[in-house]
């Protein structure tokens, strides 16, 4: 092969890689989650890493003991971070493919986010 061509094409490699790095970080920036409790007494907002950003408690919250409330936000967080990390997973899937690399960034989460 032509050393030119070589460059060129590795040039094109590396632009498509960086291309599809940028719109993964893009996608990701947006891959957090809300989720809403059954009733809706309680909505539970995470990013994409699952780390809590807000809780929002409606007036049908106040008529809910502590530890109901509780176990409620609780449950709803839980949630918003499943469905966050499935997000993060899919936009995963879609840059990496299905190989080792995702397999590392997946392994630690719920089962049913990573099939």
């Amino acid at each position: 092969m032509d050393p030119a061509q070589w460059l060129a094409d590795y040039r094109d490699r590396l632009e498509h890689a960086a291309y599809g790095a940028q719109r993964a970080r893009e996608s990701l920036a947006d891959a957090g989650a809300a989720a809403r409790s059954p009733r809706g007494e309680v909505t539970v907002t995470v990013n994409a890493a699952g780390v809590l950003e807000g809780v929002e408690l409606t007036p049908m919250a106040r008529k809910l003991e502590a530890a109901v409330l509780a176990d409620l936000i609780v449950g709803t967080a839980r949630e918003a971070q499943r469905l966050a990390a499935a997000r993060m997973a899919e936009v995963m899937a879609g840059y990496l493919g299905d190989g080792p690399a995702l397999t590392q960034i997946t392994r630690h989460m719920p089962a049913e986010v990573v099939r």
